[in-house]
């Protein structure tokens, strides 16, 4: 099984799949798509290829089984960050167990795990499907896994994004919002007539930032703590004479399983009047405008023990269950009502320059992927 995966894992590391709604002028995920469509097929797996938006696919594998039986989905993305700073990121490279090279990590070399389970499960005689879906675009707004969310059923889902080695039940959310401050535009030698959008933003900023101590300061979730906030990008004024009439900050607030979109807003609407108490020229509006919800499986869901319980005969010990900081497309698969955890190889890197993955350990889960299967499905 390692030799026949790190080669497919090399093969996917080679192919260029930068988002292109990422990184203007990637290369998307279509080739990426149509040669692993093209592997499974050649392993025995009902495979096709299906284009969600204009040059972005999703490769789609399935082991037919005999009927009857439970259906599991192995989900995981192969569209990659940028490549800036890197030493020939599509020339991967094998140092011991580590495979170097964009996307080894985050995440083609899962990707190949599922994929080697998979076919390797087309030979089991089981009863019930399993599901390779190799999705794109989960960099920037996921629609390939929302498309399989909204096409596909499944009873189980394990979602590949490394996670050392762990079983992830949890993961936080997100909110992006925009705060607009709205002052009074005149000369800048006119102080009597000019309101500063900027300056007034700086109350909002500080209370901001005091919201954020406050929410990690009190940690309300077992596995992931808190929520946090931060101020992603601001820009306003007009030239360097004038008094800028607006300020546009954007932000995103990490949420925790129970926060919502609504809360956030209200939170943050909370901050701006309290600033506004206490300076009667602060006028500064608030609007969610992008949501992704955090994550949580039923820790005794069948998936997670049978994960759990076949990571420990694979690895010598259970695994604990662990949060995740980061977001992924698990929500989407939950959202849709599939029972989902999260399992995936070790390394380091994941949008960094020096990107690396262990191997030895996607061996280990590709393992674990199969035995899975031939449990839920059988």
């Amino acid at each position: 099984m390692r030799d026949e995966l790190v080669d497919l894992a090399r093969e996917l590391v080679a192919i260029d799949s930068v988002n292109p709604d990422l990184v203007p002028g990637g290369a998307g995920e279509a080739e990426v798509a149509r040669f692993a469509a093209e592997w499974m097929e050649r392993a025995g797996l009902d495979a096709r290829i299906e284009e969600v938006a204009p040059g972005r696919c999703n490769a789609i594998g399935i082991a037919r089984g005999s009927g009857g039986g439970k259906t599991l989905l192995l989900n995981g993305h192969i569209d990659t960050v940028g490549v800036v700073g890197m030493d020939a990121p599509h020339e991967p490279r094998l140092e011991g167990s580590r495979l170097h090279g964009r996307g080894a990590y985050d995440m083609k070399t899962a990707v190949a795990a599922a994929m080697v389970a998979a076919a390797q499960a087309a030979r089991l005689d089981l009863r019930g499907d399993v599901i390779v879906t190799a999705v794109c675009d989960e960099e920037v707004a996921s629609m390939g896994s929302v498309a399989v969310g909204e096409a596909m059923q499944a009873d189980a889902a394990i979602v590949v994004e490394p996670t050392e080695l762990q079983v992830a039940v949890a993961h936080r959310g997100f909110v992006w919002l925009d705060v607009e401050a709205t002052g009074r535009a005149a000369h800048g030698s006119r102080p009597d007539l000019g309101v500063d959008a900027i300056a007034k933003m700086g109350r909002v900023l500080v209370g901001l930032e005091e919201l954020d101590r406050s929410l990690r300061a009190a940690p309300m979730h077992d596995l992931l703590a808190s929520g946090s906030l931060h101020a992603s990008l601001v820009e306003g004024g007009q030239e360097l004479s004038s008094y800028p009439e607006r300020c546009l900050l954007r932000m995103e607030r990490r949420t925790i399983p129970g926060e919502s979109a609504a809360a956030v807003e209200d939170e943050v609407r909370g901050v701006i009047a309290r600033a506004a108490a206490e300076d009667a020229d602060v006028r500064a509006e608030a609007k969610a405008t992008f949501e992704r919800l955090p994550f949580e499986v039923a820790r005794d869901a069948p998936v997670v023990a049978a994960v759990r319980r076949h990571a420990g005969t694979v690895l010598g010990a259970e695994p604990e269950l662990v949060g995740v900081p980061f977001w992924t497309d698990a929500a989407i698969l939950s959202a849709a009502g599939i029972p989902t955890v999260l399992f995936g190889p070790a390394g380091e890197g994941a949008h960094a320059v020096v990107e690396w993955v262990d191997v030895d350990s996607a061996v280990q889960c590709a393992e674990v992927y199969l035995a899975v299967a031939a449990e839920l499905c059988a």
